[in-house]
């Protein structure tokens, strides 16, 4: 049997840093929202008890170190399976971008294999499995619109993103997720955000309320060591973005814009500069099966 899925990055609307567990993980208020920018993903199930993972992009491990290995072979051995499965990425998510094209992936991988295995599991029994392999698989799963809390695996669904389109630019440098959060210092945090405003705003469909009151605490770290983030963030409003903001630990920048010529236009010149740049919109729900 052969299943195809559309993996798809997230973007976060707001990233609060609220404490510290004992074991080092961060307690997070984030507020996550998918976009219609995805990976493309076949899995097909294979004798031999072995797991293969194929992909054309350079940057993606092939080993026991991906993601997808990892949940695939989470789903065996938890389900006691013994055939196999070999699994292709065709990658569009930019690697190590912030926008958890990993974590997404990982995802995939579960869904997919609960469905050619025929093991009838719940979207929640997913999201828990899912756990395992990194905080935002769970979001990856359900996608949407979300409030995420705890190390980001509390989850409240809420009303996403309408009616607006998004850039994404990504710079040609990579970011450890690890790297900036340990480097994160609290105390020199000069803006954090509402979250409540910002959940009222998106409930009320106020997106410019909610562009100009958008914060990322994450920014204090990695804008101060990759200048060209700021760059991007003000050519965006300079292109007539409501508001621009790096998603996740970044590198990734994103701008919304509430007219597709001003964000086209904005992409084009951004793509001048930055290859890893695309115009997409919302989406309202998380791994796909392809029928």
């Amino acid at each position: 049997m052969v299943i195809k899925l559309k993996s798809r990055a997230k973007i976060n609307l707001s990233i609060d840093v609220v404490g510290k567990r004992e074991d080092g993980y961060h307690l997070v208020e984030m507020i996550m929202q998918s976009i219609d920018l995805y990976d493309n993903i076949q899995i097909e199930e294979i004798k031999e008890d072995k797991i293969i993972i194929q992909s054309e992009n350079k940057n993606v491990p092939l080993d026991e170190s991906n993601i997808m290995y990892k949940a695939a072979s989470l789903v065996k051995q938890k389900f006691n399976i013994k055939t196999g499965v070999k699994i292709n990425l065709h990658k569009n998510i930019p690697v190590a971008a912030g926008m958890a094209g990993g974590s997404s992936n990982g995802a995939a991988v579960l869904v997919g294999l609960n469905n050619i295995w025929n093991l009838n599991l719940r979207e929640d029994e997913l999201m828990d499995l899912g756990l395992s392999l990194g905080a935002d698989v769970p979001f990856c799963i359900m996608g949407g619109a979300a409030l995420a809390q705890g190390i980001g695996e509390k989850l409240t669904k809420i009303k996403g993103l309408k009616d607006t389109h998004i850039l994404i630019c990504k710079p040609n440098i990579f970011v450890s997720t690890k790297d900036v959060y340990t480097n994160l210092d609290m105390s020199k945090v000069r803006k954090r955000p509402d979250t409540q405003m910002l959940l009222d705003y998106i409930n009320k469909e106020d997106i410019k309320g909610l562009c100009t009151n958008m914060e990322n605490v994450l920014e204090s770290v990695t804008e101060k060591k990759y200048p060209v983030i700021s760059e991007i963030k003000n050519k965006m409003i300079k292109y007539k973005a409501l508001g621009s903001m790096m998603s996740g630990s970044g590198p990734t920048v994103f701008g919304i814009f509430d007219d597709y010529e001003k964000g086209q236009y904005a992409k084009e010149n951004l793509k001048l500069i930055h290859e890893e740049t695309y115009l997409v919109k919302p989406y309202g729900g998380g791994i796909e099966i392809e029928r």
